[in-house]
């Protein structure tokens, strides 16, 4: 079970979940939120990689913004995400991403830093490999297309769902043509696959997805 920390951060203090294991460390993960914010499944993702073996900060990134945004998944906690997400911007994201990953190398003493991410953090998990270079785990990251000609610097592995209407076949295969050497792979399920509290949760999609992260981790942070 987790708690919360302060995150001190270029754009003030923040919120983290911040989960430690209990047994043999595997490596650190900054987990990134949906645009649901922090909110028990998140939480619940964290603990969950911590009993794997990750020590896992999870920040709250609109916290510059609005603080302590927990969101239901209904039409007003979309709405209200996708403004946050606008107001936030992406670039002050990957900064308190940057901010998660120095507290995990400062706290754990280890340089081993992944990053994994959930619908619009799916997103900025790829731009925290193509610009700090964390090994990352993106799911159905549908705002990553404009992003895909920037190089990766780290080891990548991408979830989708072929029923995913914010994310069709098209840009799928730009994702592959994109990175040839990230691991692509594609569920039989919709848009947020791997979260139990929304309508498209697919047991088993999410539990091949989750033991392909772990073992992604587990190698790229050896």
């Amino acid at each position: 079970m987790g708690s919360w920390i302060d995150l001190d951060t270029p754009h003030g203090r923040v919120r983290a979940w911040h989960s430690t294991p209990s047994g043999e460390r595997a490596g650190a993960l900054v987990v990134i939120q949906e645009i649901f914010g922090v909110n028990t499944h998140i939480r619940d993702v964290a603990d969950r990689f911590a009993k794997e073996g990750f020590e896992v900060v999870a920040p709250s990134l609109f916290d510059p913004v609005e603080p302590n945004v927990q969101l239901d998944y209904d039409a007003a906690g979309m709405a209200h995400g996708r403004e946050l997400v606008g107001a936030l911007g992406i670039e002050r994201a990957v900064d308190i991403v940057e901010a998660a990953a120095g507290q995990l190398r400062t706290g754990t003493g280890t340089s081993k830093v992944g990053v994994v991410g959930f619908c619009w953090g799916g997103s900025v998990a790829l731009l925290a490999n193509t610009r700090l270079g964390l090994p990352a785990s993106s799911y159905y990251g549908a705002r990553s297309v404009g992003f895909l000609g920037e190089p990766l610097r780290a080891p990548m592995q991408f979830h989708f769902g072929a029923r995913d209407s914010s994310i069709p076949a098209a840009d799928i295969q730009k994702h592959r043509d994109a990175y040839p050497d990230a691991e692509t792979y594609v569920y039989d399920a919709g848009h947020g696959f791997n979260c139990d509290r929304r309508a498209d949760y697919d047991a088993a999609a999410a539990a091949l997805a989750w033991t392909r992260t772990t073992r992604f981790f587990r190698d790229a942070l050896a």
